[in-house]
């Protein structure tokens, strides 16, 4: 048989090939002949074959069968075939395949062979694919090789050592010895092995932690050799000696310095001298300082070096390199919390940075721009983020113009500043705001009694003959309906007023219900707002019940059904209309830490705020909700009872959020005729026995299995279930909120929704910020009753800030255990 094609040959004939029909009929062309080769067992050129087998995987053809070959080349004597072995096993083969524990034996003598550089090939092949098997059986060996004094096999056998400890975690007590004169080796793989190797069992063990604690002084010099040493041209990169070495040790001080005060105490001066003394004109420079400002931030440092390292930081802000600036703006967010006087300083380059061309930058810029507002420098920063929200791609609008609500909400000035930025915002990116941005600014409006002219006069006008923003036009309307009066007889003292006809204020919201851009919410906004005027005006009214009979036949079934019903307030309850459509109270401002609250009335459900201050006694009148909510796939939801009765008069504008997704009701805020009273809803007796505002159960039988029933963007929600002795039927469910992200979750609401056959009841949670790093956890409780004995569902909704977003998500829980039900 001739002898094949050396590997260089084959590898020129392959590059000659035009198509990749034609490399295809090549390769199998040559794996045939090796194939053939392979069965006759052609010991002299099966170095070669294997070799060329191995190109052949690299370009992505299948080459298992070849690995055989590659045990019987590691068993061979010579170097050349053993390398050629080593490398094919470590390419085609892993701890999947059974076949690799046949290498076993030959590792572990190749391991005791007198060559260092076939002991090197084993070291290296256990390091890449040793499966725990192998790391079981060989440990002892690799152990006996971390003690030698060969240099160039101890920083091997460190580096197999790492594989073994993440392999068989329970080894590394035998490897502790060996690290004990690793540190005082003067060849720098071997120091640079040796830190690797440390890092990685202080990583896996707290016992390891605290004993390798006692070598940061010996850390600590190793580096400061490193960076006071002169020009080595062995380890000099750019200028710097062994920059790898010096970010591994740094990696190594972060970890032993955190949550220490001795050990971080030891390593401030030479973080100090190497955030100092490091050349930032090359990027290796760089790279060390990146690893000193974690370092810094990571330990218990000094005040003054924290502020050293976000300086640094903002040098980086000033860099050409666009990874380094991404890195600078990641590392400023993670820090603004804990040090945010020092990133103020950079505030001004931090803005800069909303102009950068590369999205990414761009988003962390936005991210971190957020974090920086605050009372002192609101209206500057606002000035420029909504600057960037005029000129930003459509991805950043809806993140942007949801941070400027929180901002301006936390910190605005004065209302006018406040409605002025909204109005901004929703001219600029209407389009792209949250639902609930026109509620929130209607409620703002409504409270700032003071600022009623000034603010329907600027919507009449941002709105003339633009209906492209809908949010806004749908606040215009509302405004419009609420304060017409105002807008017409020019009251108006923040700004000249201008002169509007009853006719002209008429013409424009007709415009809107004409327009092809108005969507059906935003036309219910303007018949209402018509209606409204009707009790506004005097010489209109005519023209107005004109309008709304005309929509008494629309094909919109929600303008139709306002449309009838304004039409009756017309003919049959003409002397009320004056009362029914009186402009709005002041909105109390609703805030809860707990669900939504639902009030059922005659087997509709109706979301209602929970009250701030406890309800007035006696019966409170309640508006009925028009739509039932769907939530589980039919209309037999039950809604979540209260842990305290409370109701309130409901506004005539019936502006309804719902529980579990951004249901409208109404359609828009509307007149509705004259509700009646309805009496307070005594709650069902299994929620009121023994209930008080703590959750103390004392009859709960458990061994019901915990469920995961939410996990996404670092949010994870467990429940735990308990069974009442006394009511078979009520199970307590007990929910349990961590986060694994770096930054708290504030303003945590949980809710929940069951099918009508339950009914349900949460009780109020033990906090609203669910701590970073999983240090601690929310939790509150559900009592649920289950009287028919079926099958558990839920659906929740969970609403929380984060990283200067609001965050929403809906999900649902089907996979109750049946114990829980049963």
């Amino acid at each position: 048989m001739p002898a094949p094609i050396r590997l260089r040959e084959l590898i020129r004939t392959i590059r000659t090939a035009r198509t990749q029909a034609e490399e295809r009929e090549m390769i199998q062309k040559e794996c045939a002949a090796i194939r053939s080769s392979f069965r006759e067992e052609d010991n002299t050129y099966r170095c070669r074959n294997v070799a060329k087998l191995l190109y052949m995987h690299m370009l992505g053809y299948p080459a298992h069968f070849g690995q055989l070959e590659c045990l019987k080349l590691i068993a061979s004597q010579k170097f050349t075939d053993k390398r050629i072995g080593y490398l094919g096993a470590m390419l085609l083969l892993d701890e999947r395949q059974d076949v690799h524990l046949l290498m076993t034996n030959c590792i572990k003598n190749d391991l005791n062979h007198s060559t260092q550089y076939v002991q090197g090939l084993a070291l290296c092949t256990l390091g890449c694919m040793g499966s725990s098997e192998m790391c079981r059986d060989l440990a002892g060996e690799v152990e006996k090789l971390l003690k030698t004094s060969n240099s160039y096999l101890r920083k091997k056998a460190a580096l197999c050592a790492v594989h073994v400890i993440r392999k068989v975690p329970e080894l590394m007590e035998m490897f502790l010895p060996a690290t004990k004169n690793l540190l005082n080796e003067k060849n720098h793989g071997v120091l640079h092995t040796s830190v690797v190797l440390l890092t990685e069992m202080c990583e896996r063990s707290p016992d390891m932690l605290a004993h390798f604690r006692k070598l940061v002084p010996q850390l600590v010099r190793i580096l400061k050799n490193l960076i006071m040493s002169g020009y080595s041209p062995e380890h000099d990169v750019s200028g710097i000696s062994d920059p790898f070495l010096q970010v591994r040790i740094l990696r190594l001080l972060r970890i032993l310095g955190r949550n220490d005060d001795d050990s971080s105490e030891a390593m401030n001066d030479i973080l100090a001298q190497v955030a100092t003394n490091t050349e930032t004109s090359k990027n290796v420079g760089n790279a060390i300082l990146y690893e000193t400002v974690l370092t810094i931030m990571d330990i218990k440092s000094e005040s003054g070096l924290r502020v050293l390292a976000i300086n640094i930081l903002g040098r980086f802000l000033l860099n050409n390199d666009k990874n380094i600036r991404y890195v600078a703006l990641t590392s400023l967010l993670k820090t603004v919390q804990t040090d945010h006087n020092a990133v103020q300083r950079h505030r001004s380059t931090i803005v800069d940075c909303l102009k950068d061309l590369d999205v990414s930058i761009k988003r962390r810029a936005m991210e971190l721009s957020f974090a920086l507002v605050n009372g002192n420098n609101i209206r500057g920063m606002m000035k420029e983020l909504l600057y960037f929200l005029d000129s930003c791609e459509p991805e950043f609008k809806a993140d942007c113009a949801s941070g400027i609500f929180l901002a301006a909400e936390k910190y605005a000035p004065s209302k006018r500043w406040h409605i002025d930025t909204i109005m901004r915002v929703l001219t600029t990116a209407g389009s792209y705001v949250r639902d609930d941005a026109v509620p929130n600014l209607i409620q703002l409006i409504t409270n700032s009694v003071e600022m009623h002219a000034y603010t329907v006069q600027r919507l009449y006008k941002a709105t003339l003959g633009d209906y492209s923003q809908q949010p806004l036009v749908q606040v215009a309307a509302w405004c419009i309906g609420e304060y017409g009066d105002l807008l017409v007889s020019g009251q108006c003292e923040e700004e000249e007023p201008i002169q509007v006809t009853e006719d002209e204020v008429l013409d424009i919201l007709e415009s809107v219900l004409i327009s092809n851009m108005s969507t059906s919410v935003t036309r219910g906004y303007a018949l209402t707002a018509i209606m409204k005027l009707s009790t506004r005006f005097t010489c209109t009214v005519n023209r107005i019940k004109k309008v709304v009979s005309i929509y008494g036949s629309s094909i919109d079934v929600e303008l139709q059904q306002r449309a009838v019903e304004y039409n009756a307030l017309f003919k049959k309850y003409d002397h009320m209309r004056s009362a029914l459509l009186e402009r709005m109270p002041v909105m109390e401002k609703v805030t809860t830490n707990g669900p939504t609250e639902i009030v059922q009335t005659n087997g509709e459900t109706e979301p209602a705020p929970l009250e701030t201050k406890p309800p007035p006694s006696g019966p409170q009148p309640t508006s009925q909700a028009n739509d039932l909510l769907d939530l589980l796939g039919g209309n037999d939801i039950t809604p979540v009872i209260p842990t305290a009765p409370t109701s309130k008069p409901a506004s005539a504008g019936g502006e309804l959020l719902d529980l579990l997704g951004d249901i409208n009701l109404t359609g828009a805020p509307a007149a509705a005729p004259a509700p009646a009273s309805v009496p307070q809803i005594s709650q069902p007796p299994f929620l009121l026995d023994g209930l008080s505002s703590q959750p103390l159960f004392n009859d709960i039988a458990t061994g019901i299995p915990s469920i995961t029933a939410y996990s996404k963007n670092g949010l994870k929600i467990e429940f735990t279930f308990e069974r009442s002795n006394t009511n078979p039927s009520v199970t307590v469910i007990t929910i349990q909120a961590s986060n694994s992200t770096e930054l708290d979750m504030t303003d945590f609401v949980f809710q929940a929704a069951v099918p009508k056959t339950f009914q349900l009841q949460l009780l109020s949670p033990s906090s609203s910020i669910v701590p970073a790093f999983n240090t601690g956890t929310i939790t509150q409780v559900i009592k649920v009753l289950n009287p028919q004995k079926q099958q558990l569902r839920m659906r929740i909704k969970l609403t929380y800030n984060h990283k200067g977003s609001a965050m929403q998500d809906l999900a649902e829980v089907n996979n109750f255990p049946p114990q829980s039900w049963q």
